[in-house]
């Protein structure tokens, strides 16, 4: 019985020590949710909104600790300050700001401090976003307003955090001032709706810019930032409301230094490019050595290639008719691997009835030999084909009818590829199957109302990304067949200039972005359907 009573009790322990561990386990602090709010502003001396301020310090005082983050180039005062006022802390968390002034305030001035977002809280680094405190030295403070909204030019949605700014037109102004100084006045559209409002505006004529300022120092740096520009003068007060589209501007050109990435590849860089782009060599090279030069798919590059050469340096001029531009360069030899003929392929399974198959080099390709390639189906008959040597994109396209339910076998042997240097390819196959028609679905599109034609008509994904095009110049029944199952947008470009692309905007060109409309609604595309969809553009 007593042996009984020890193991009782020993099992008894033992689960009371089990459940202490399990209800501390469940009882360990996590921490909690984390902090997304942003500190709260308890109290101003002098209080925010005062007038007949004669003050020169401002104290604010929060419910937690903040710190001041970048302020020197977030805290924006109009109208603008000779000298930066003193702000204090600088480094430690506080929960007080203090901001002394080293100026002598203009009489019967409304002034606006905007904090941007250099106030955040010392945990989290919360911004207490774009926060205000406006005063005036007289006996009223200046209650103009503007207001608006933000477009993004090319993409369905804006961006989040727009900086909105009005610059008062007086004698220093003039269209370089927004590369160089901060605006009079400053707002942001924060992370909601694309609105914004300017407030505490004094009366007077203004221009009226957005920027999605990557930098956040207040001002517009072409390579980082969109802009949005508004033409025509604001003269204040007004009842109008205005749009603004913000586009990014193709950057001024610049060439960048070259260098060697292989033993036979030269990179030359640039910020954008033209036709008129010339690269030539100075140093007079061996008459064994031969060039070509390649644009980078995708990127403001050129790949400049040439036959292995021991020469310790090569001087180039780079030549820019468009830009006025003329730059020597001295690219110097490094030890380097050669680059090697490298063969891809533009698909390696399925391929879609719309799509075409296409191979492309890592070198320059510069012989095919059809007699070494041929195609064939799934009964092993011979598919007829057309090739073309892309010089441009460096690649080779196939040109074949694409059947339903059908497997291709495309054989390419040795030799069937030579690039710029002799090197050939090995054996290549690629084994390419097709899917039904009843997989796919099919859409008729249509574009009335207010169009100026000619029209780009673009098929993108959820995402924006370009699925098909075509380009309309007089009104006709557009067709996507054999669509993939999936939802996708329309877009509409307005082709101004008939380039047959999209061009964006300038601001010293006072150039707007080729306009653009969105269809309001997302298109589902289901297998074996017929989608018919109308859009009535009204403005």
């Amino acid at each position: 019985m007593l042996l009984f009573k020890r193991i009782f009790s020993l099992v008894f322990i033992l689960f009371f020590v089990i459940a202490l561990i399990n209800c501390a386990r469940r009882g360990t602090p996590s921490g909690g949710p984390k902090d997304i709010d942003p500190p709260v502003l308890l109290r101003a001396e002098p209080e925010n909104l005062s007038i007949n301020f004669d003050a020169k310090t401002i104290k604010l005082y929060f419910d937690e600790f903040v710190t001041l983050k970048d302020v020197q180039n977030q805290l924006i005062v109009s109208p603008p300050l000779k000298y930066i006022p003193d702000i204090k802390p600088q480094g430690g968390p506080s929960k007080n700001v203090e901001i002394t002034f080293k100026d002598t305030l203009r009489a019967n001035t409304t002034y606006t401090l905007n904090f941007g977002q250099s106030i955040v809280d010392n945990n989290e680094n919360n911004p207490l976003s774009f926060f205000t405190y406006t005063f005036s030295t007289g006996d009223y403070l200046d209650s103009l307003t503007l207001s608006g909204a933000i477009k993004d030019a090319f993409n369905r949605k804006a961006d989040e955090f727009v900086s909105v700014m009005l610059y008062e037109i007086d004698s220093a102004y003039n269209d370089s001032t927004i590369y160089k100084y901060p605006p009079n006045y400053i707002t942001n559209t924060l992370d909601s709706l694309p609105i914004f409002d300017l407030k505490n505006l004094k009366k007077g004529k203004y221009k009226l810019f957005a920027m999605k300022d990557e930098s956040k120092n207040n001002v517009f740096d072409q390579n980082a930032d969109k802009i949005g520009f508004l033409e025509d003068t604001i003269t204040l007060p007004t009842d109008s409301v205005y749009l603004l589209s913000l586009f990014k501007e193709v950057p001024d050109y610049r060439a960048s230094v070259p260098s060697f990435e292989a033993k036979n590849r030269i990179l030359f860089g640039f910020t954008s490019l033209d036709s008129t782009l010339e690269i030539n060599t100075i140093s007079e090279l061996p008459d064994s050595v031969r060039t070509k030069q390649l644009k980078v798919e995708d990127k403001d590059s050129i790949n400049y290639w040439l036959t292995p050469t021991d020469l310790d340096s090569i001087l180039f001029v780079v030549k820019n008719e468009t830009a006025k531009a003329l730059d020597t360069f001295n690219v110097k030899s490094r030890k380097l691997p050669l680059d090697t003929l490298l063969i891809s392929s533009s698909h390696q399974r399925s391929l879609a009835f719309e799509e075409s198959f296409w191979i492309s080099a890592s070198t320059p390709i510069q012989n095919v030999d059809t007699t070494r390639i041929g195609i064939f189906d799934k009964d092993t008959l011979k598919v007829p084909y057309a090739l073309k040597l892309d010089t441009i994109k460096n690649k080779v396209d196939f040109d074949f009818e694409v059947l339903d339910n059908q497997n291709y076998l495309i054989s390419m042997l040795p030799g069937a590829i030579e690039d710029f240097f002799g090197e050939q390819n090995d054996t290549l196959v690629y084994n390419l199957s097709t899917g039904s028609y009843a997989d796919y679905g099919n859409l008729s599109f249509s574009v009335s109302g207010a169009v100026e034609y000619p029209i780009i008509v673009q098929l993108t994904n959820e995402k924006g990304e370009l699925q098909r095009e075509l380009y309309a110049e007089e009104p006709k029944l557009l067709e996507f067949n054999n669509l993939k199952v999936g939802n996708y947008a329309v877009r509409v470009i307005f082709d101004s200039n008939g380039n047959k692309m999209w061009d964006t905007g300038n601001y010293l060109k006072k150039m707007q972005p080729e306009r653009i409309v969105h269809f309001p609604d997302i298109i589902e595309m289901r297998a074996n359907w017929e989608n018919n969809q109308s859009f009535v553009i009204t403005n």
